[in-house]
């Protein structure tokens, strides 16, 4: 193209109604530029430094540990002697009316606890056998034995837990903390996000996206083998240096964009660039596990080097430890419908549970031994329940016991920062299957969650498409029986 081409489509596209109303909205955005510098970040300084709680704060980080899938309620924490009895009998009807189901068929026989049960600690807490390490951390957990949700299949329940809403393009509850809480650490994501049983949950990267919320608030994965963070290390043959000066080039355009437009998400995409830069010095030593002692290796059951939930825990603590606010671990593969051997209750479902005990009880006494467990807020749970029926794939019973989805009902355990110690909140009924006493919905714990970290659910808001949209939608209300 040659200049006098180049002169007149630049005449042009002056001329547009597409650059017209651009060059209108830059106005408006000029004169709203300090809300959405507030709303998402300062061009120069990263992410928001400090704190804008609505009042004071119990816990100061999250870790939120989801096993994805879900494991049973029944075979962990939520003893029915009333289900021994129904064991093997067919369901009664009123739990099948009205009801709809992932795979049951027909009439399926009643299943009960695959495993022994035992009251643990002063709080009397009922722990399954398999769970030996947090039967004796008992009287540091609280359970909340009253959950339920509407969703009955993996990949909107765990929306629904996560973002607040069933259907993808809401913001996680990680990215609503980070937007209120901002960053202790500038060279770390104020979100990271851990992985491990091979796959990511059913709901795919979309339950830690940052939805509408700006970019630079959406959970930042983090792997604890190879590359911890993909892509953020210099090509071959580039420099940091060469690294530094291209950022420095981009950034001066990025600057004029943000100025002429008003777009927050600009601003979103300078301090992405400087966080990944600093990111490449603080990353590596951050996640190097191998650095901790052999004793520390020996409690969590860590192998350095693999992707591991082990390893997950191990490095949620070190990220605790360096300022990162909400650290978020999703294991899959606790799908127990008896299908095959790895997916029964005394097979692959008992298997996971010996390692997150192992792990998870580390974790809560390696917090405690290092002076964090008070203003660390430790949540362990999943998108719903199991059902006190033996799943019947197809009107077959499975070939190994196992137990179909179940949203009436399930159990979330918490500790640490705001919570009480050695408490059961809330109940199912005598078989499991529907919480019917203090019920809480999945909108009552997240307004729960963002209170112990200083927040009203119903002030903690983001301006999209004219409306002010918040984690518990309309909805919620803050379970004040567990709070210390």
């Amino acid at each position: 193209m040659n200049s006098l081409e180049f002169l007149r489509r630049n005449s042009v596209e002056l001329q547009t109604r597409r650059f017209f109303l651009k060059k209108s909205m830059a106005c408006v955005g000029g004169i709203a530029l300090n809300a959405l510098l507030g709303q998402a970040l300062a061009a120069e300084g990263g992410p928001m430094k400090g704190s804008r709680t609505h009042h004071p704060a119990k816990a100061r980080r999250v870790i939120y540990i989801h096993l994805a899938g879900a494991p049973s309620h029944l075979e962990t924490f939520d003893y029915k002697p009333e289900l021994v009895k129904l064991d093997g009998k067919p369901c009664p009807d009123s739990f099948l009316k009205g009801k709809r189901f992932a795979f049951i068929k027909g009439v399926p026989n009643m299943l009960g606890p695959q495993c022994k049960f035992a009251q643990h600690g002063q709080s009397g807490s009922w722990v399954c056998e398999d769970l030996p390490n947090l039967a004796r951390a008992a009287d540091d957990l609280c359970f909340v034995k009253s959950m339920w949700t509407e969703q009955f299949n993996h990949a909107p329940a765990q929306l629904m837990l996560q973002t607040g809403f069933q259907i993808k393009g809401r913001p996680s509850v990680g990215s609503w903390a980070y937007y209120g809480l901002g960053t202790e650490n500038q060279d770390l994501p104020g979100f990271i996000v851990l992985t491990s049983g091979g796959k990511n949950p059913d709901a795919g990267k979309s339950i830690w996206n940052s939805g509408f919320l700006p970019g630079i608030y959406q959970g930042v994965q983090c792997h604890g083998h190879g590359e911890p963070i993909l892509f953020a290390r210099n090509p071959d043959g580039v420099t940091r240096e060469q690294r530094r000066a291209t950022i420095d080039a981009i950034n001066v355009l990025n600057k004029e964009t943000a100025r002429e437009f008003g777009d927050p998400e600009t601003l979103t995409r300078i301090s992405q660039y400087e966080l990944a830069f600093r990111m490449q010095m603080s990353v590596p030593e951050a996640t190097n596990i191998s650095s901790e002692p052999a004793h520390i290796h020996e409690s969590y059951g860590t192998e350095p080097g693999k992707n591991s939930f082990a390893n997950n825990c191990l490095l949620a603590r070190r990220l605790c430890e360096r300022g990162v606010r909400f650290i978020q671990l999703y294991d899959w593969g606790w799908d127990a419908h008896g299908d095959m051997e790895s997916t029964s209750l005394k097979g692959g479902h008992q298997r996971k549970l010996h390692v997150m005990d192992k792990a998870v009880s580390a974790l809560l006494g390696d917090l405690k031994q290092r002076g964090m467990f008070e203003d660390t807020l430790l949540i362990c749970g999943a998108e719903f329940g199991r059902t006190p029926m033996k799943e019947n794939r197809e009107g077959r019973d499975n070939p190994f016991a196992g137990r179909d989805h179940s949203p009436g009902g399930f159990t979330v355990w918490l500790a640490g920062g705001g919570v009480k110690r050695g408490m059961s909140y809330g109940a199912t009924d005598d078989f499991g299957y529907e919480a019917v006493t203090d019920r809480v919905h999945v909108h009552d714990f997240n307004a729960t969650l963002l209170h112990l970290l200083g927040f009203d659910h119903e002030k903690l808001t983001y301006l999209f498409q004219g409306r002010h949209y918040r984690l518990t939608d309309v909805h919620g209300s803050v379970v004040t029986g567990i709070l210390s």
